[in-house]
Formats: C-alpha cells, sequence, structure tokens
C-alpha cells in the first residue's frame, strides 16, 4: 500500500525539514507501507523547496494563490491508496501518523479528522485563535449536524477512493474554507464512513501565515452561505 504525505508550503524553511523528519518511517516501513511526500508549494521565496527536496520530498509548485487551492492541487497529484494532510510548521504531530493510518484501516474508514484541541501543548494556539476556532467549530455543528470539534484542523487522513464520492475538487474553495468544506463533504456523505480522532498541536516553527481575523471571517462567512446555497 501506498501513503502519501501532501504538505501545502508557503515560506516555511524553518519548518519543512523538521516536519519531514518527524514521520516515522521505521514504522511505514515494518507495516510494508510505501511513502511518498508531497510538498505543494506556493512560490516559496526561501530555502522551503530546497530543504524539501534533500528530505526526499516531491516538490510540485502551484503559482496559483489559496490553502484550498495548494489541497486542491495536492489531492489531485498524490498517487497514493490513502493521504495524510497537514501543515508544514512543525505544529501537527506527524511523528502519530501511522497510528492514524492504522486506525482509518482497522475501522474500516474513508476519512478521518483531528481534533487539535485534545491536545494543546505551550503556545501552540493564541487566545484569539483558539477563541476564533471555537466559534468556527460551533458554527458548523448547529448549521450542519456534524458532531466534530476542530472545524479547522489541517490534519486529516484520507482515503483516496473517497474523494470520488464527493464533488470534484475543482468546485471546492481556494482558500481557508477548504478546510471546513471538506469535513462538510465527508461527514455528510452517507457512503463515507468519516470520525473525528483525539490529536495535539505543538508551538509553530517560523512566521504564521494565517490572519487571525481576516480569516476566521472567511470561514465564517463561508459557512452561512455554503449552508443557504445547500
Amino acid at each position: 500500500m501506498k501513503v502519501s504525505i501532501v504538505l501545502p508550503t508557503l515560506n516555511e524553511e524553518e519548518g519543512i525539514g523538521d516536519t519531514i523528519d518527524s514521520l516515522r518511517k521505521k514504522e511505514f516501513e515494518r507495516r510494508g507501507w510505501e511513502m511518498e511526500i508531497l510538498v505543494v508549494d506556493g512560490n516559496s521565496t526561501d530555502r522551503t523547496r530546497d530543504i524539501a527536496r534533500e528530505k526526499g520530498a516531491k516538490v510540485i509548485i502551484e503559482p496559483r494563490k489559496g490553502y484550498g487551492r495548494a489541497y486542491k492541487t495536492g489531492l489531485k497529484e498524490a498517487e497514493g491508496e490513502i493521504i495524510v494532510t497537514g501543515d508544514a510548521d512543525g505544529t501537527y504531530p506527524f511523528d502519530e501518523a501511522h497510528e492514524y493510518i492504522d486506525i482509518l484501516l482497522n475501522e474500516n474508514l474513508d476519512f478521518i479528522n483531528t481534533n487539535r484541541f485534545a491536545g494543546l501543548t505551550h503556545r501552540s494556539m493564541s487566545f484569539k485563535h483558539f477563541f476564533g476556532n471555537l466559534i468556527l467549530s460551533l458554527t458548523l455543528r448547529l448549521l450542519y449536524g456534524i458532531k466534530i470539534k476542530d472545524s479547522q484542523s489541517g490534519m486529516w487522513v484520507i482515503r483516496k477512493s473517497a474523494l470520488s464520492k464527493i464533488k470534484p475538487l475543482e468546485e471546492f474553495h481556494d482558500g481557508m474554507p477548504f478546510s471546513e468544506e471538506i469535513k462538510i463533504e465527508m461527514f455528510r456523505n452517507k457512503k463515507i464512513r468519516a470520525k473525528e480522532i483525539p490529536s495535539r498541536l505543538y508551538e509553530r516553527k517560523g512566521m504564521a501565515k494565517i490572519q487571525t481575523w481576516g480569516d476566521g471571517w472567511e470561514n465564517l462567512k463561508f459557512l452561512i452561505k455554503y449552508r443557504l446555497s445547500g
């Protein structure tokens, strides 16, 4: 079985190396899994791409802007039967990725969302970010009836075959709302077995790209607009 690790990047030279190194490749080998590391880079101006290649990753340059745009490209290009996603800034527990895949396989799931709130570490999330995430997660639960605690988590485990059961990736949002949208599509689809599991979040390496209020407002508007259109 082949597993693709998909990492969107934009000037992540401080975190990309540690992120890739945190993957426990021996655990993948012990399970007989082949690993593909796919970095979708938004034209970084630092050493992100060089470091990624040095660590054995395949780099795809995606000049079109947007968090969602990067994932739409990465998920399409991924060759693995299982895909694991996450930011390349050292915040997500890729050292446990093999265990999350075990859960997906053992419980015959198609999609896993990870709940960062279950294991926040020191300085991993500012109060503004924490509060905004709670509001967005509550809004998603109320509007869509999806019982998840972390609507903004970027670490997912996806059976690639599940992507053919939802709307085409190109119809998804190009920006930050992509994270909410894919969860809505996966959890509301009766043909897909989806689950949220507890996870962790570490302190970021490098400067944050997210704009707390601007991105938060965009996400909130999307949740309301998407619900009214559906």
